[in-house]
């Protein structure tokens, strides 16, 4: 078996987020691979969850900046609407923003998500672009009830705010309420993959290599997850770099 593994790399500006891994061409000594096995439903639930915060994630460090708006959406005391008219009124209140922004030669982008509370109580959060204006705007197209502005503000990797976002559904929220509704004019990009030939993320005892970061990066350490996966019997890496200031 070939020694090597796949690197794919996600570059943010001032950070990169790197996963690297082990498949069935490019193996690695040491490892003690276990046996390969079909993925059980909570395997594929885990992943996909996994999967579904990266991409949000992702999508947030390209489109998004910290003093951006965190928007919750609310109504009026005793309004209960149905999911399915939540859904048209934030989409009629999108359409009506949408437009106050191209008044001003701005695009909005947005990722929002519906919700109902334990005791029944229907809101929205969204995540909204600033423009000097924003607050106005949301708070004409929004006549439904309160609205709580706050700013993005969140670490470089926004993995708080993706956890929320693509958070599974509670037990009382019907199953055909979508997690979360992006724009379709949010900048998205594919990974960069390298083959890494002859090398291995473990040693002889399994225990994982030291990172090397590119020439001008750190490593973040508490970003890094090292483990194997349950089906395939790999090991895994993720990590993020964080580019060094030069003024300091």
């Amino acid at each position: 078996m070939r020694r090597g593994y796949i690197r794919s790399t996600w570059d943010f500006g001032s950070t990169r987020e790197v996963e690297e891994k082990h498949n069935g061409n490019y193996g690695a000594p040491g490892q003690g691979r276990k046996r390969k096995r079909d993925p059980t439903p909570e395997d594929i639930a885990r992943q996909n969850q996994w999967r579904r915060e990266r991409d949000i994630r992702h999508l947030i460090k390209w489109n998004f900046r910290r003093t951006d708006y965190w928007v919750t959406l609310t109504y009026r005391k005793g309004e209960r609407p149905s999911w399915e008219e939540m859904a048209g009124d934030v989409q009629e209140a999108v359409r009506k923003m949408r437009i106050r922004y191209k008044k001003q030669d701005q695009e909005l982008k947005y990722i929002y998500r519906l919700g109902i509370g334990k005791k029944g109580g229907p809101h929205v959060h969204i995540l909204i672009n600033r423009i000097p204006d924003t607050v106005s705007i949301i708070q004409e197209c929004w006549t439904h009830g309160h609205i709580n502005i706050r700013p993005m503000d969140c670490q470089d990797d926004c993995q708080a705010l993706a956890e929320y976002i693509a958070k599974p559904l509670e037990e009382h929220e019907p199953d055909k309420l979508k997690r979360f509704h992006p724009s379709r004019n949010l900048i998205r990009k594919e990974p960069e993959e390298k083959k890494i030939n002859r090398r291995a993320l473990v040693d002889q005892e399994g225990k994982m290599k030291p990172i090397v970061p590119p020439k001008g990066y750190y490593v973040d350490m508490a970003s890094v997850r090292f483990g194997r996966n349950p089906v395939t019997g790999f090991f895994y890496r993720h990590y993020t770099l964080v580019k060094l200031d030069r003024r300091i």
